[in-house]
């Protein structure tokens, strides 16, 4: 379910903004209009009762949610219609929306996805310059989870020679575990693709001078572009979840997210 389209977070490394998605002036965030009517057809559509999923596309909390509470209103009819929910986003704003999830708790799995990729506002605030800055994000983790709402972290995508650090990988995960986190999910790498590769790079060449031609003369023209730091860091994350008691396995997230509910119910991560 993308409500909006297009997103103003301003995320220097965003996949949608890929010109195979063909959103035109992704910068400008739109609603879609009738949504609620469509959303309503399509719920009372289905023979069974499962997960509806959104902010693959678009933020569901972009700044205008605020005014025009349009993912409220989905909320309401998502839980009228019986159905769970799996939310994921870089915005605060999750948590005005505590009251609606805990009312679809009652019968079906909610999961709530905060990506943070970075422990320092600072450098939060370079990459993703628009969203609400990373201790503002962690500070929803901690607000949701002291309710009852099962919620972790996307730390994706976590950029080769930005924030590919032991350091921010062990920050963050203290970090989420001190607000609550039941669930780290990472990409230690990014993807590049005709549209959002030439933005970032303009990125690159403002802010961080010379990380440009290490991403061309590492990845060249790749879709995938692994962090060189990856094998290194990854079991310096796993060991950090473990100790911190934070699942980090996609199998293990799903099991723990729906524990409470029968196995009929439909699983969207």
């Amino acid at each position: 379910m993308n409500i909006y389209r297009g997103c103003n977070h301003g995320c220097i490394y965003c996949d949608s903004r890929s010109e195979c998605y063909h959103i035109d002036n992704f910068d400008a965030v739109r609603a879609k209009k009738d949504f609620d009517t469509i959303l309503r057809a399509n719920l009372r559509s289905k023979t069974k009762s499962g997960v509806v999923a959104t902010g693959s596309m678009s933020d569901p909390y972009n700044p205008l949610e605020k005014n025009h509470t349009l993912t409220r209103r989905a909320l309401e009819l998502i839980n009228e219609a019986g159905f769970g929910i799996s939310i994921a986003t870089k915005g605060s704003l999750v948590t005005r929306d505590i009251d609606l999830l805990l009312k679809i708790k009652t019968h079906s799995p909610v999961l709530v996805k905060i990506t943070v990729t970075c422990a320092d506002d600072g450098l939060s605030r370079i990459i993703e310059p628009c969203a609400p800055p990373s201790s503002e994000r962690l500070d929803a983790i901690s607000e949701l989870s002291k309710n009852g709402i099962f919620c972790g972290l996307l730390t994706m995508p976590i950029l080769p020679f930005i924030n590919d650090t032991e350091e921010n990988i062990k920050e963050i995960v203290q970090k989420a575990a001190q607000s609550g986190a039941k669930f780290i999910y990472p990409s230690i790498g990014m993807t590049l693709r005709t549209g959002n590769r030439e933005y970032f790079y303009k990125a690159l060449d403002t802010h961080f001078k010379g990380i440009k031609e290490k991403y061309i003369k590492t990845f060249g023209d790749s879709y995938q572009c692994i962090s060189p730091n990856a094998k290194a860091l990854w079991p310096i994350f796993a060991s950090e979840c473990e100790k911190n008691g934070i699942l980090y396995k996609m199998k293990d997230i799903v099991k723990a997210y729906k524990s409470d509910y029968s196995d009929g119910q439909l699983s969207l991560f």
